[in-house]
């Protein structure tokens, strides 16, 4: 097997220039360097990563823990992740918390214990333990889609460790606008599918939901938000609770992709088309949105941005210890298509800068239009489920 003395005496340098040129410790002229990087090829030098790891304390390595990485949204964080580390020399050890805190807390520790440089975690409902860990040790760390919401701080932490950093979507501004698409169409019973309760991403999404009534002078009635647990078999459940409500909604708001389908489950177990009977719109894009029928109009989360992002954060982190922590929202993009029950047009993806969705169709006639006055008709025929 080949060493660095070899590369060294390959390329015509010192040994010192070799280590310089594979760890970037130091600038070296471009025509040493590719020197150096022809004589690594040449002779197929696998840098011995343990040995550099016991020099410089470093394993050049990130623990990632993120539940539900089944999920699109989180392949798309993992694969941003994945290419941000890679393309800054740096491994991924990968461990999935399944949203339980008692899990997470062990699986941050066993990645502790691997030596990783820093981590990149979506924390749970409950990230007391996690975060007393993280404190305790100092471990450099950003909290990755779900951001702590002031109770669980990083006090008691060792002197110059002011807690996580955080990349995360924005979430009440996008949610309202969505909202607000559907009181624009006339809907004036709108119902809310929230995610798990303690999730920042759960607060945060009913109160935007919250601010568009408001907005548009709406109650804001407690019946109408019931929460799908961020899974599409709690999201069929609470669908079918508001499908029975004494005045059902007219349309719907899932506030994940998972919880989509599980609302479009119960809605065609009782018979109702979107958006013929009830108008549809999700939180969270997903590839297959638009090949649904109707395509479903949407916020898209930047999703790999996000995880680049997380990555990008984290080094900065490592090369800077002592900075305050701070928190990266990303904005959102509104899709526009046809589930809430506008005419069907060609795709748009209006710009994440917040602009106001002023081409969003006419207006129908009537409180919700036929979408919302069917599905008074349908629903109140029904009954109860």
């Amino acid at each position: 097997m080949p060493t660095m003395a070899d590369v060294a005496r390959s390329a015509g340098v010192s040994v010192a220039t070799v280590s310089h040129v594979l760890n970037g410790t130091r600038p070296v002229l471009p025509h040493t360097r590719q020197a150096v990087l022809d004589a690594v090829d040449a002779l197929g030098y696998t840098p011995n990563t343990l040995a550099r790891s016991l020099v410089t304390s470093r394993t050049r390595s990130i623990g990632l823990a993120v539940s539900a990485i089944s999920n699109p949204y989180f392949t798309e964080i993992l694969q941003g992740v994945e290419a941000a580390a890679l393309e800054a020399g740096y491994s991924l050890l990968i461990t999935d918390p399944h949203d339980d805190p008692v899990h997470e807390r062990k699986v941050v520790q066993l990645l502790h214990e691997r030596r990783v440089d820093g981590m990149i975690v979506a924390p749970s409902a409950d990230p007391h333990a996690l975060v007393d860990y993280l404190t305790r040790h100092a471990v450099p760390t950003v909290f990755l889609d779900r951001v702590l919401t002031g109770d669980e701080g990083a006090a008691g932490g060792p002197e110059g460790f002011d807690g996580p950093d955080q990349v995360c979507a924005e979430n009440v501004e996008p949610m309202a606008r969505l909202v607000g698409h559907l009181t624009a169409l006339g809907h004036r019973r709108i119902g809310l599918v929230a995610g798990l309760p303690g999730l920042s991403t759960t607060t945060e999404r009913i109160a935007g939901y919250r601010q568009a009534l408001t907005s548009a002078g709406l109650p804001d009635d407690e019946d109408l938000v019931v929460s799908g647990n961020s899974e599409s078999s709690g999201a069929e459940r609470a669908t079918a609770t508001l499908l029975a409500r004494p005045e059902p909604p007219t349309a719907l708001v899932t506030a994940n992709n998972a919880m989509t389908i599980g609302a479009l489950r119960a809605l065609r177990r009782q018979g109702l088309a979107v958006p013929d009977d009830i108008a549809l719109c999700c939180f969270d894009d997903f590839a297959w949105a638009d090949l649904f029928s109707p395509r479903l109009t949407a916020v898209a989360q930047p999703s790999r941005e996000i995880g680049a992002r997380a990555v990008q954060v984290l080094l900065d982190r490592l090369a800077r210890p002592g900075r305050p922590a701070r928190t990266v929202r990303l904005p959102c993009a509104f899709v526009h298509r046809t589930s809430c029950g506008c005419p069907e047009e060609p795709i748009r993806e209006l710009g994440r800068e917040g602009a106001r969705d002023d081409g969003a169709g006419p207006v129908p006639d009537g409180p919700g239009g036929r979408a919302a006055s069917t599905a008074r008709s349908t629903l109140s025929q029904k009954g109860t489920i």
